[in-house]
C-alpha cells in the first residue's frame, strides 16, 4: 500500500506537474478576458529570425524579411501566415530583462518576478485560475511544464498534457466500478482524509485534498470531451500542422471553446547556439502554421474578442553570430506577440536600434508586460500575499499598464 507522502506526491503531480482597460497602474479591466492562451517558445527565440529581422545589417545574418499587413512592419520570411495577419496583432519589440540563465529567465517570464529565496511565485496560469474558482477544469499546460501555483496553492496547479494526441491520463474511472462503488470509495477517501487532517494544520494536507477533489470534478465534467482532438477533421488537422505543436494549438482552441480559462502551449527547441538559421527557420514555419490557424479559428468563433493570446519565450538572441552559426542568450532585447481580448491590433510598441544591439525606443520591462496582462485578465496586480517566512509578496512588483496596447 503506498505511503501517504507518495499519495500526496502522485496526487499533486496528476493535476500540477502571464490586456483592455485604462492607462495607469490602478486601472482595472471593465470586462476581463474570459481566457488566455500563452505560446511559450522554450529556449529563447531569436527576434532577428522572427518578429524583428535586420536584413542587410551586419547582425542580420541570412534571414530575409517580408512585408506584413501593417505598413512599415516586417517579419522574418518564415512567418508568412502571421505577416498576413499582422493587422490583428500587437508586437512589443522592446522587452528587456537581465536574466540570461534559462531556468531563471523562464521563471521571470512566467511569474513576472526574478527567482528569490524563500518564496515560489505563482505563474500566470494559477493567477487566472484563481479568478475562476468555481470551474471544474484547471488551467492546462500542453507539451510544456508550465509554472507551478506557488503562493496561490495547489488547487490552482495546471493539468499537464504531455501528448496532445493521446488520451488524458487517469481521467476515467476503473473498469468494472459502477457509480455506487465509486461513491463509496470517494466517501471512504474523504473520511480517511478528514481523520488524518484532525489535529494537523499542514498546508500540504489541505492542498492534497483540493487537488484530488478537483481531479474528481474533472472526471465528471462535460468539458472532458474537449481533450479529444481525434474528433477534428483531417482538413483541420492539416491546417494546424501535422506535428505536436499544431496538435497542441488545436487542443488549446478546443479547451478555450469548452471554457478552460488558461492554456499554456509549448514549442521546444529555440536554444539555437549551433546551426541556428536552419533550425530557427524550421521552428518559425511550425510556429507560423499552428499559431495562424489558432488565431483564425478563435476569430471565426468570436472567441478572440475575449481570449488573450500571448507568444513569448525565455529571452532574445545575441546580435553577434557565433562561430557555430548560432546566436547566444540575450535578455537585453526580445519580442512578444499579443492578440485578442481588446488588445489594439496592428500596433508596434518599442524598437531596437538598427543592428538590434539595444532597445532604442520605449523599453518594456517584464513587470510592465505582466501588469498589462493582469489588467486584461481581471487579476489583481496589487494583491499582497504573505510568503511562508512572513514576507509580503505583491502579485506584480511595479510596472505600468502598456497604454499603447489597450
Amino acid at each position: 500500500m503506498p505511503r501517504r507522502r507518495d499519495v500526496l506526491r502522485w496526487g499533486l503531480a496528476a493535476i500540477g506537474g502571464a490586456l483592455c482597460g485604462g492607462f495607469d497602474r490602478s486601472a482595472a479591466a471593465t470586462v476581463p478576458a474570459r481566457a488566455c492562451i500563452v505560446v511559450f517558445l522554450h529556449g529563447g527565440a531569436s527576434q532577428f529570425e522572427t518578429f524583428d529581422p535586420k536584413p542587410g545589417r551586419p547582425t542580420g545574418g541570412p534571414t530575409k524579411a517580408i512585408d506584413t499587413r501593417v505598413d512599415g512592419l516586417r517579419f522574418a520570411a518564415d512567418l508568412p501566415g502571421l505577416a498576413a495577419r499582422a493587422d490583428r496583432l500587437a508586437i512589443v519589440r522592446s522587452v528587456t530583462a537581465k536574466e540570461g540563465n534559462h531556468d531563471r529567465a523562464r521563471y521571470l517570464m512566467r511569474t513576472g518576478h526574478p527567482p528569490q529565496g524563500g518564496v515560489v511565485h505563482p505563474g500566470l496560469a494559477a493567477l487566472v485560475s484563481e479568478v475562476h474558482p468555481d470551474l471544474d477544469v484547471p488551467p492546462v499546460a500542453i507539451a510544456t511544464p508550465g509554472q507551478g501555483p506557488g503562493l496561490v496553492g495547489p488547487r490552482h496547479a495546471s493539468l499537464l498534457v504531455r501528448d496532445p494526441d493521446g488520451p488524458l491520463r487517469n481521467a476515467t474511472p476503473p473498469r468494472g466500478v459502477d457509480e455506487d462503488r465509486r461513491a463509496d470509495r470517494t466517501a471512504l477517501w474523504r473520511a480517511l482524509q478528514d481523520d488524518f487532517a484532525t489535529g494537523r494544520s499542514a498546508p500540504a494536507i489541505a492542498g492534497h485534498t483540493d487537488v484530488v477533489e478537483r481531479g474528481m470534478q474533472l472526471m465528471d465534467s462535460p468539458r472532458l470531451a474537449a481533450f479529444d482532438i481525434s474528433r477534428e477533421s483531417t482538413a483541420t488537422r492539416t491546417r494546424y500542422g501535422d506535428d505536436r505543436f499544431g496538435a497542441s494549438c488545436l487542443l488549446a482552441r478546443r479547451l478555450v471553446d469548452a471554457g478552460v480559462p488558461f492554456v499554456d502551449v509549448g514549442l521546444q527547441g529555440w536554444d539555437t547556439h549551433e546551426d541556428g538559421f536552419a533550425r530557427t527557420s524550421a521552428l518559425a514555419r511550425t510556429l507560423d502554421r499552428g499559431l495562424s490557424a489558432l488565431l483564425d479559428d478563435l476569430r471565426a468563433s468570436g472567441r478572440l474578442a475575449d481570449t488573450l493570446v500571448v507568444c513569448l519565450g525565455d529571452f532574445g538572441r545575441t546580435p553577434t553570430i557565433n562561430a557555430r552559426g548560432g546566436r547566444d542568450h540575450f535578455p537585453a532585447c526580445s519580442s512578444v506577440l499579443l492578440a485578442g481580448a481588446g488588445i489594439r491590433s496592428g500596433v508596434v510598441v518599442g524598437a531596437t536600434d538598427p543592428d538590434g544591439t539595444a532597445v532604442a525606443e520605449r523599453p518594456v520591462e517584464v513587470p510592465d508586460l505582466f501588469r498589462t496582462m493582469a489588467h486584461v485578465l481581471g487579476v489583481d496586480a496589487d494583491r499582497v500575499r504573505m510568503s511562508p517566512t512572513g514576507r509580503p509578496i505583491t502579485t506584480v512588483d511595479g510596472g505600468e499598464v502598456l497604454r499603447e496596447l489597450v
